[in-house]
């Protein structure tokens, strides 16, 4: 966890609280944290599922690992310790759009189990949607429609998740969804019934 050196600080409780906001959107705020090897479907799953969310009138936003280190996380490399800041800095964004009553959907390799938990520790019971994007490394190097894997393996990318840096799966995510078995729909849809069943979102 970072550590705080801001001193003389207080919190400024708003008038709009979560509840109100949750009332004004219609369902409720929440993390759905999509984690899996590079090339697992994460992000192509995390777009399809923030479109079937938008059509039913979820207020949703995807922060995505490529597009995080653009703005936010761009002074931040591969090494352990920048992998751990760049997840915790996603944690605090993630509790901000959940308390603001929004489906936030994150699609990031986060590696180890250490800083998922991490995250989920910084919110209320329910908030966080761990989900397990299940694919063999054979497979995702196979798809590589960014040719990481192939550059890993040359010895081009270091710290490489799956090639030559771990990645730790989830123990007990609240979903496992084997994107080599299903299509995109199926995924999705998957992921769409436990948020129905979880009462974040209606019944369709």
């Amino acid at each position: 966890m970072a550590e705080q050196k801001a001193t003389n600080i207080v919190w400024h409780q708003g008038a709009v609280n979560r509840e109100d906001r949750e009332k004004l959107n219609g369902h409720k705020g929440a993390t759905v944290w999509l984690t899996g090897l590079s090339g697992s479907g994460k992000s192509t799953i995390a777009v399809d599922l923030e479109k079937r969310l938008a059509e039913r009138g979820v207020r949703t936003y995807i922060l995505d690992g490529d597009n995080i280190r653009h703005g936010l996380n761009k002074n931040l490399g591969f090494s352990p310790e920048d992998r751990t800041e760049n997840i915790r800095r996603i944690g605090e964004v993630s509790k901000l759009f959940t308390d603001a009553g929004v489906v936030a959907i994150t699609a990031f390799i986060s590696p180890y189990r250490a800083d998922r938990d991490q995250v989920r520790a910084l919110m209320k019971a329910g908030d966080f949607i761990e989900i397990l994007v299940d694919c063999p490394v054979e497979v995702c190097e196979q798809r590589d429609v960014k040719g990481l894997y192939k550059k890993a393996r040359a010895g081009e990318i270091k710290e490489f998740t799956g090639i030559s840096a771990p990645y730790e799966a989830p123990a007990n995510p609240e979903l496992t969804v084997p994107s080599h078995q299903l299509t995109v729909e199926a995924a999705v849809a998957k992921i769409v019934d436990y948020m129905q069943s979880k009462g974040v979102i209606a019944r369709a």
